[in-house]
């Protein structure tokens, strides 16, 4: 009864959802009819279940509503998901005969592979391949678009309660920042004429969401319908003075703009964020790509405006026992660190260690995924090759070696002596964190290295070593 009603309710969300288009199975002749954004009517008797996906935001969002069987293969650039690089690759630049040979009963696109390669696509439809084209340019338009992937997978339930889970996300984050002072932002799209942002599209958005005001909101895009404007140098130099943060956005679009870039340009020094060390980067598939991550990137340009808020760490004081997943969101919280995000498909790690998304105990939709893979893929936690054990208690000894990599610390004066040292995994560590008051022995001059460690000791470790 419960799974009926959870059934009806998701139907009348997506039926309530502005600007949609599709029918769904059962209406009229039960066949599924979709208008994609290029105005063709597609017409299916069943929901898709052997899919092809040529754009990266349509691969994410259908691994997110469950779909890891039905999707057949890739496009070649595919970054993330991880399970996405396991799948077969096509690229719309190769004989589609490829594609068809592999028999999909839907293949996704967009509208750049509509224009740059027709060929392809016509001869994809000249085989009786429903070919949809879909591509929201702004927000708004994102709930419209994961309705119709839902209607035409015959994952309508699952897109409403991803969509439903999505909006509280983003609430959170604006209710976390409603009174917070507004920061204003100069957010860089690329590093070519130094363009910005167009005030309607979803980097935009993201930016209002997270708390920002954007100190370029007068910008006029480069064409129409495009969501990046030029500004140059003259333009953001005579706001300088008022430039909150500095963000550029980093991937396929911006290579070039990093933060030690970005300082060394002429006349930049004057910008009030660089004056403070404001200045960041961020993956555009977090904020410009429509996908349940844009929520991971509100959350993460929130931290770059707030970090004081965004990463308060006060719920752990008063924790007694701290398990491994909890100290890896300690570590990246309280270095301010970006989220690791796969830039390139042709990332490794070297041989037998961790790589990306590996982990068989914390796959991607682990609540702690982020932060295990940001502290690990930055040598702070160390692990096995595909077990990370997130839930196991954090020992003494784990966390001297954490505190040990993250500070450049050096010996203290004189010697110390640890009555077990010999049970510690590195000795030498332990002893420099004792040396430097930074960890303390017991009465008796034990370390005791595999006794748990409480919240309020993990994080006295981290001020003391990093006030050294």
């Amino acid at each position: 009864m419960k799974k009926i009603a959870f059934c009806v309710i998701a139907v009348l969300l997506l039926t309530a959802l502005p600007g949609c288009t599709a029918s769904r199975p059962g209406n009229q002749d039960g066949k599924i009819r979709i208008t994609d954004d290029l105005g063709k009517t597609t017409v299916m008797e069943k929901p898709a279940t052997r899919i092809i996906s040529f754009y990266t935001a349509h691969t994410e969002n259908l691994f997110s509503l469950g779909l890891n069987e039905e999707i057949i293969g890739v496009y070649a650039t595919e970054t993330y998901p991880p399970e996405a690089l396991k799948k077969p690759a096509y690229d719309y630049r190769e004989d589609p005969e490829k594609v068809i040979a592999a028999q999909p009963d839907l293949v996704l696109i967009r509208p750049f592979v509509k224009e740059s390669a027709p060929d392809f696509v016509r001869a994809l439809e000249s085989a009786g391949i429903n070919v949809v084209c879909l591509y929201p340019e702004k927000f708004e338009q994102f709930d419209d678009y994961i309705s119709k992937l839902g209607i035409l997978t015959g994952k309508e339930a699952e897109a409403a309660r991803l969509l439903q889970k999505f909006h509280q996300d983003l609430k959170a984050i604006e209710n976390t920042t409603a009174g917070l002072p507004k920061k204003k932002v100069f957010f860089e799209s690329t590093e070519t004429e130094y363009r910005t942002i167009t005030p309607d599209c979803m980097a935009a958005a993201a930016l209002r969401m997270a708390g920002g005001v954007n100190i370029a909101a007068d910008a006029q895009p480069i064409k129409e319908g495009s969501s990046i404007a030029p500004y140059g140098t003259e333009r953001i130099l005579a706001h300088a003075g008022e430039i909150d943060v500095y963000i550029a956005q980093r991937g396929s679009m911006n290579s070039g703009g990093t933060p030690d870039a970005i300082k060394i340009r002429p006349g930049f020094d004057t910008i009030k964020a660089l004056k403070e060390g404001k200045v960041y980067n961020i993956d555009e598939k977090l904020v410009s790509s429509p996908t349940f991550s844009f929520a991971r990137g509100v959350r993460e340009l929130a931290r770059m405006l707030y970090p004081d808020t965004l990463d308060d760490l006060s719920q752990y004081r008063e924790k007694s026992q701290l398990t491994r997943q909890e100290m890896a969101e300690i570590i990246v919280r309280f270095k301010h660190m970006p989220i690791f995000t796969p830039t390139s498909k042709s990332y490794q790690a070297k041989p037998g260690s961790h790589v990306y998304g590996g982990f068989e105990d914390v796959k991607t939709g682990h609540p702690y995924f982020d932060y295990i893979e940001t502290a690990v893929l930055a040598g702070i936690m160390e692990a096995d090759e595909k077990v990370f054990y997130p839930q196991k208690a954090l020992t003494r000894d784990e966390l001297a070696n954490i505190v040990f990599t993250m500070f450049d610390l050096k010996e203290g004066e004189g010697r110390i002596s640890v009555n077990d040292i010999e049970k510690c995994k590195k000795p030498r560590i332990v002893e420099t964190l004792c040396q430097n008051g930074i960890m303390s022995l017991d009465a008796g001059g034990f370390f005791r290295p595999d006794d748990a460690v409480s919240g309020a000791e993990a994080l006295s470790a981290l001020t003391k070593a990093a006030a050294l």
